[in-house]
This record gives structure tokens, C-alpha cells and sequence, in this order.
């Protein structure tokens, strides 16, 4: 979505071109599957990760253009706001250390980044949500140079037809009105991507939904926003409505919000792409030149452009992906329902607790989702993200049980055998499962650690709220460049 655009008005006559073009991009995308055209050797994993820019104080630093020109890393890109930044890791294989070289990757390219930022006084902060922010940071004014932002603010709005409205009941309660989408970029994410082949996709994108819920609650880190105490992960609420482009009176009819968990398990990508087309208008009717079936007629790979700018602006919590690398084209699982941070090897735990437990689910002969209706693996992510540690899932044979249980007696134990299958180093299964392990035994992720840090420098001292914040994000700072593990930090 960080692509530059040129174009910023659209007529009804761009639109009707649009919808007729996707359309055949879909058709072209069928016979595709049909025709068995993509690329599948080793499942091949990426890995995105969101970041802040903070000042010295801990306030939010709305220089990320200033940061990127300072960085000068082509894997560094904008986001959303202004206080914002995205690094683009090269995907590999997990094999052989791969995931080892992840972390040697992220955290050299991090530290050099952080160095080169404080020539423009600004550090980085890998966080689910800025707990910093105030309300005066979330004005329009806020959002990054790149013209798609403004154009994407623009639709959003002109679809819903009036301002956002955000409303969050947790620990706290949140209400908040908003006259962009500017809100949308408190929400910073880290997102693992897994190429699979079309035959095996659903199987993963399947497991990938029937585990978010254990996902969020373990790797919770989003508890503040705008000053206040809400879910373990309010990043997922914050998410959902901030980019909501429905009325109040579309919501009445059961229109789908274009922040998806989704409504049904799949039995192929396909299924994905066509609800995408078939349920959701376009925010951004940009057309290509490309001709799909006569690139694919010649024998070429179609980039099938207008599909996936289309899916581009559906946020799903698992998003399939169609791309195309070195005209070979190929399909991914985007998992998105994890916050950035507390480290890098916290990050790469979720990502190996992740990329185990789907291999093993994906492969088992009776699959989970065939024992698990679809609606509670949805009540299972919003308990897991209201609750962090504390939630209470279901899990099929066993009823609600607390996460934490769960995870200790039935999930790791696959997580395990499931690198083992993807022929990830023992070193490395045994001390990234073992920081989700002792997470579990000892209750804290960085949601739980920041409200316990918040807490201790409000309620014991003459600190108001705004400072007690940043007290906790600057010691959460220094500690995150530690690289040790969120549940090991002091809270004093």
C-alpha cells in the first residue's frame, strides 16, 4: 500500500473499468490454479516489521522522512504516519539457521537504522502502539508524504461518509472521534509470510485463523492508546475500527468491515480473492495497461495488478498473497495479528512458534478446523487479544481452557515437532519455543510487562499519567536494545 500513485480523483467511469478489470483478473487467476502456473519448491518465509520514531522524551518524532533519507536502506519504506517506518526483510528458508540469520539480519539492519536516525533526532521503537501518543498526534496533518496515504484517507472517508467513530471497552474505556484515518497508523505490526503451493494454501490459511487467537494472546503487546488502558491487544480493535468504512446503518445490514477475520474455513485461495471481489467496493480504482489473458496467452506471468491492489486495501488478518518474482509467480499467507516487538528475539519466538504450529495442523490427517466451528476461532481472537495471558480459548477435545494451559501442554509440543519437520536447527526450536514457554510460566508479554511498568511509576509516585508513559517507554527502550526476551525484563 506504500506504492506511489499520480492519479487522485476517480470518476464513475474509472470505476465501472475497474470492476471489469478485476473481474478479469480473477477469470485469469483461475485458470492459473486450474493450469497449475506457480512456483513451489521449499516453503520460503518473509518477515515485515512496523516501527515507531520517537524523540529523547518518548513523544512521538513525526520525522520519518527525514529518518529514510538519513537511513538510506532501500528496505526501509513509509507508513502510514508520519511517526512511522517499515523494514522489508528478504525472505529465506528457515533451514539450515535460517532463522538465526533472521535475527543477525534484523538486528544489524536495526541498529544501523537506530544510529543513523539519531542524526535526525529521532530513535526506534518497535511497539504495538505508541503509548505516547495523544490525541493532537492523530491529526491529518499527521500522514507520511507519500500521495496514496492522502488518497487512501480521502476514499475511506468518502465511502463512509462521516467521521470515525472509535470506541474501546478494556481496562479502561476509550471513546475518540476522528476526521481521517490517521489513528490507523498507531497500529504497528510484524508480519511472517509463508510461501506455500496453491494445493496446500488452504490447509495453512486455515490453521493460520484457527490459531490466531493463541497467536495474539502469547505475543500481546498493544495496551495503551491515547493514555489509556484498554485490551492486552488493543492494536486489533484499533484496526478494525479505524479503517471501517461502513455507516452505522451498513453495519445494521450486515455489510463485511474491510478489517476481516472472515466468515468460513476455505478449500482453496480462490475462495479468498472472489469474496474480496464479490463483497468489497474499490478504494482505489487504479487501472494497468496489462492485459492478463494475453499475457498469460503468450505464455508469460501476469501481474495481475488491479487483484492485488484490490486485496491490497482488504485487511485480513491472514491475507492471501499472488505475487510475482523474477516473472515466476507464487502464493503466500500473510499473517498479520501479531504487534511489532518487544525484540527481535521475541518476534522471531512468535514467528517460530507460528511457522511450526501451522506446518503440523496443516499436515494432520482429521484437520482442527473440522472438529472447531469458524466462530469460535473468531471468539477465540478476540478473547485472546482482550486478554492477552489471562484468556480463556476453546480448543476442540479439551472445551475453554486458559491459554496459557494450552499452550504449555498441547501447542508447544507440536510448535516442536513442527520445525523439526521444517528442519529448523535444534539450538534454535529449543530457545525461541522456550521464551513462549517461559512467557507462559510466568505471565508476562509485553503487554503484561508494560502495564505493570506503567503502573509502577503511577500509582507510587507524583507522576502524572503523560509522564508515567514515558518513564515506561524509554526504560522499555533501553531494554528492548538488549535483545533479551520481554519476560525476563526488570519492571522498576
Amino acid at each position: 500500500m506504500g506504492d506511489e500513485v499520480g492519479r487522485q480523483e476517480f470518476t464513475r467511469d474509472d470505476r465501472t473499468r475497474y470492476r471489469t478489470k478485476v473481474r478479469r483478473c480473477l477469470d485469469v487467476f483461475a485458470r492459473m490454479l486450474r493450469e497449475s502456473r506457480f512456483e513451489f519448491d521449499r516453503p520460503t518465509t518473509g518477515l515485515e516489521i512496523e516501527l515507531n520514531l520517537v524523540d529523547d522524551l518518548g513523544d512521538p518524532a513525526m520525522r520519518n522522512a527525514e529518518a529514510l533519507e538519513a537511513i538510506a536502506d532501500p528496505d526501509f519504506v513509509t507508513e502510514l504516519g508520519q511517526w512511522n517506518l517499515e523494514i522489508n526483510i528478504a525472505p529465506r528458508l528457515l533451514t539450515g539457521g535460517g532463522i538465526s540469520e533472521f535475527e543477525d539480519v534484523v538486528r544489524r539492519s536495526l541498529n544501523e537504522a537506530e544510529h543513523k536516525a539519531r542524526e535526525v533526532d529521532s530513535h526506534m521503537v518497535m511497539i504495538g502502539i505508541l503509548p505516547t501518543l495523544q490525541p493532537k498526534h492523530l491529526a491529518v496533518s499527521a500522514l507520511s508524504g507519500n500521495p496514496r496515504y492522502a488518497l487512501l484517507n480521502e476514499q475511506v472517508l468518502a465511502a463512509r461518509g462521516e467521521d470515525l467513530h472509535i470506541a474501546i471497552d478494556g481496562v479502561e474505556r476509550l471513546q475518540l472521534t476522528a476526521d481521517s484515518i490517521v489513528p490507523e497508523g498507531a497500529c504497528t505490526s510484524t508480519q511472517f509470510h509463508l510461501q506455500v503451493s496453491p494445493d496446500s494454501f488452504p490447509a495453512y490459511w486455515n490453521a493460520a485463523q484457527a490459531i490466531a487467537g493463541v497467536q495474539v494472546a502469547v505475543g500481546a503487546n498493544s495496551p495503551f492508546l491515547l493514555g489509556k488502558e484498554l485490551w492486552r491487544e488493543t492494536r486489533i480493535a484499533l484496526f478494525q475500527q479505524a479503517t471501517d468504512t461502513r455507516s452505522v446503518e451498513l453495519k445494521e445490514q450486515g455489510v463485511r468491515p474491510r478489517v476481516w477475520f472472515g466468515e468460513r474455513w476455505i478449500t482453496s485461495i480462490f475462495d479468498l480473492f472472489e469474496e474480496n471481489v464479490r463483497y468489497f467496493p474499490a478504494l482505489l480504482p487504479i487501472c494497468d495497461a496489462e492485459d492478463p489473458v494475453q499475457v498469460l496467452e503468450r505464455g508469460d506471468t501476469p501481474s495481475l495488478a488491479e487483484l492485488r491492489l484490490h486485496n491490497g486495501t482488504i485487511y485480513r488478518w491472514n491475507r492471501p498473497v499472488y505475487d510475482v518474482v523474477r516473472d515466476q509467480p507464487h502464493l503466500r499467507v500473510e499473517n498479520r495479528t501479531l504487534p511489532a516487538g518487544p525484540t527481535v528475539v521475541d518476534m522471531l519466538a512468535n514467528g517460530a512458534f507460528y511457522y511450526g504450529l501451522v506446518r503440523m495442523l496443516a499436515e494432520e490427517e482429521r484437520p482442527l478446523w473440522s472438529q472447531m466451528s469458524f466462530s469460535a476461532a473468531e471468539e477465540n481472537f478476540t478473547a485472546g487479544a482482550r486478554a492477552g495471558l489471562d484468556a480463556q480459548v476453546y480448543w476442540p477435545g479439551l472445551g475453554t481452557v486458559p491459554v496459557a494451559e494450552l499452550v504449555l501442554r498441547r501447542l508447544l509440543p507440536m510448535a516442536h515437532e513442527g520445525l523439526v519437520r521444517l528442519k529448523v536447527d535444534e539450538a534454535e526450536r529449543d530457545r525461541l519455543l522456550g521464551v513462549i514457554e517461559q512467557r507462559c510460566l510466568t505471565g508476562v508479554n509485553g503487554a503484561t510487562w508494560q502495564a505493570r511498568a506503567f503502573h509502577h511509576h503511577y500509582d507510587h509516585t507524583a507522576l502524572d499519567r503523560p509522564e508515567a508513559l514515558r518513564r515506561m517507554l524509554r526504560t522499555y527502550r533501553d531494554l528492548m536494545h538488549t535483545n533479551e526476551p520481554v519476560h525476563t525484563w526488570p519492571v522498576s
